[in-house]
């Protein structure tokens, strides 16, 4: 795909709307929105890598409250004939074909590769992949398993979202003070993966998000990994121009 000239992709991800509270998510939510306002001006796509939602699961009839902004605008940009790809992230992977029928926007559970303007990326949430963090990926096994998430629909909505909102208030408390630094490549389970995946296929630029801190390393001379960081603390994003790919922080 050759980008428009003046036209730019945008990466983001990790808004984890509904925390911590209402309020902050509101204000959280209406600042995205004010960025996404400003990125349709020369947007010749965005994909949204992952954690939208820090809960989302789309029972038969159900989806969770809220949230009318950040999916008004969303459905604003493809009706604009802006596409729009989504990623699910491990907050967010319930996703059961509301996106596609009412937003026309693809979604998508595992890294998919794309060619702009002959520059290779390889693009993901980032959850479960690289080495480690087993209890996890056994996790994720489950959660993705049609059986497992039917009997979690039986659940009537309040308590379902219940369940879920103090698992993911439980999972922020343990993961963030790693999320405040930079481990180290050897530690850095999506620098490993990328690495892995460079070994056997090249592309320019590896974006992730799920780690929460922006991150902008050189595998090689010609290879970068990506991690978009968040907007619960960075308001990071990434952006390609056609030619080159920058990380960048978004300030009104």
């Amino acid at each position: 795909m050759q980008i428009a000239p003046g036209k730019k992709i945008y990466f983001l991800s990790d808004f984890h709307l509904g925390l911590p509270d209402h309020a902050s998510s509101l204000l959280r939510e209406k600042k995205i929105v004010r960025f996404l306002v400003e990125a349709m001006k020369d947007a010749d796509m965005i994909f949204v890598v992952g954690d939208l939602f820090d809960f989302w699961y789309e029972y038969k009839r159900v989806v969770p409250k809220g949230y009318v902004r950040i999916l008004g605008k969303l459905a604003e940009i493809t009706d604009a004939g802006i596409p729009v790809h989504f990623f699910v992230g491990n907050h967010d992977m319930w996703m059961n074909g509301y996106f596609e029928a009412e937003m026309n926007i693809p979604v998508f559970h595992e890294p998919q590769s794309y060619v702009f303007n002959d520059k290779k990326f390889l693009v993901g949430h980032g959850d479960g992949l690289g080495p480690g963090d087993h209890g996890y990926k056994m996790l994720k096994k489950i959660f993705r398993n049609p059986v497992c998430q039917a009997l979690f629909g039986i659940l009537p909505p309040v308590l379902g979202m219940g369940i879920a909102r103090r698992s993911s208030v439980k999972s922020r408390a343990a993961t963030g003070i790693k999320d405040d630094r930079f481990l180290g490549e050897e530690n850095e389970w999506l620098i490993q993966y990328s690495k892995e995946i460079l070994a056997k296929e090249f592309y320019h630029y590896f974006i992730f998000g799920h780690r929460h801190l922006p991150i902008d390393y050189r595998l090689s001379d010609k290879s970068r990994y990506i991690n978009l960081g968040d907007w619960i603390k960075y308001d990071s994003y990434a952006v390609f121009d056609g030619n080159e790919l920058e990380l960048k922080f978004y300030t009104e």
